[in-house]
């Protein structure tokens, strides 16, 4: 064989493999994604602490995208990635990863399931809120707070909820159990606590964190987020010296209503927590407050107020005072108000 066809064969051969080996190389970068947006319709679920590479395998295996690696691909180019949250998304089949991601990031695609918990509800009004937003009875609610042990409570609060659901707005995945869901606002409140401090500095008031929580549903229920250092003062004030904190909230908690004005009878109930018949603090928070309540818990305004009264119950007005004459002169501006506005 002549040197000039052993060139050309070899030459031949070359070219063979070199189009075998982009031909392949075609064939992986085309065969890992799919073209195009995609049909139908498919729900993936994407839970709480999900990372981006499960979710991948998540809408890997719904046939959303054609591998994990065409979505990771189209995250890592992409800094609002980071902000999939826990949900039902509704996507279609056979989609390329790029737009795979760009379907997750719109929010037409994401069942909103959002749980929004106000500050200072009950523990039976937290409940009735989250079986509403979840569909999951009250009945499994009851039945998950029958074993506080497992829903992460601090060591202190001796396995009693009340007080520890922090307020708040949760994205909800939608395949919480009951017990998930209080695990969920219980770990909120261990964030919080962590960021006031709760732990550490009731000591400088001379509470347990315990005893400091009381005090902030306390405030919760009594005032208003630009008093609540100044209630605080009051009610330590009063705690010093021995007195009955005479808050009508805590036997309202006691009596399951939501009144401000309390008669003669219901401020004569035989209760642990009638603040009137009792000296000291209830026997559990009477809320659950939230981060402002808790941080004048701990901080208490400087003052020496033994009293005080919410005299204009609409705009939240509160004057304070450390006299027993002055106090029921605002006590008397309080009921002439509550006469005018029922005359009207």
């Amino acid at each position: 064989m002549s040197r000039k066809v052993v060139f050309i064969v070899i030459l031949v051969g070359l070219v063979a493999l070199l189009w075998a080996g982009f031909a392949a190389l075609r064939g992986a970068t085309t065969t890992s994604d799919y073209v195009g947006a995609g049909s139908g319709a498919v729900v993936v679920v994407v839970e709480r602490g999900d990372s981006l590479r499960a979710i991948a395998e998540k809408l890997r295996s719904a046939d959303v995208v054609m591998s994990v690696d065409s979505f990771l691909a189209a995250v890592s180019s992409n800094e609002r990635a980071s902000s999939i949250g826990p949900g039902k998304y509704t996507m279609r089949e056979q989609m390329s990863g790029a737009e795979a991601l760009a379907l997750m990031l719109d929010s037409s695609s994401r069942e909103l399931n959002q749980m929004v918990l106000p500050e200072g509800l009950t523990l039976d009004e937290t409940v009735a809120i989250a079986s509403k937003t979840t569909g999951i009875s009250k009945a499994n609610f009851k039945e998950a707070l029958t074993a506080p042990e497992d829903l992460g409570l601090p060591d202190w609060a001796e396995d009693r909820p009340e007080g520890f659901m922090f307020p708040a707005t949760y994205d909800l995945s939608g395949d919480e159990t009951a017990a998930d869901v209080l695990r969920l606002l219980v770990k909120r409140f261990l964030q919080a606590s962590s960021d006031v401090g709760l732990e550490s500095r009731a000591v400088a008031v001379g509470q347990t964190p315990y005893d400091a929580l009381i005090v902030a549903s306390l405030l919760q229920a009594e005032g208003l987020p630009n008093d609540f250092a100044k209630v605080a003062r009051v009610i330590y004030n009063r705690l010093e010296a021995q007195m009955p904190l005479q808050l009508d909230a805590t036997v309202a908690y006691a009596l399951g209503v939501n009144d401000i004005l309390l008669n003669e009878e219901q401020l004569a109930t035989d209760s642990p927590y009638n603040t009137y018949a009792n000296v000291g603090l209830p026997p559990t928070p009477i809320n659950s407050p939230g981060e402002a309540a808790i941080e004048a818990a701990l901080a208490p305004a400087n003052g020496k107020w033994l009293y005080f009264v919410t005299v204009n119950p609409d705009t939240g007005e509160t004057k304070f005072t450390r006299s027993y004459e002055k106090f029921l002169k605002l006590k008397a501006e309080f009921q002439e108000y509550v006469a005018k506005s029922a005359s009207e």
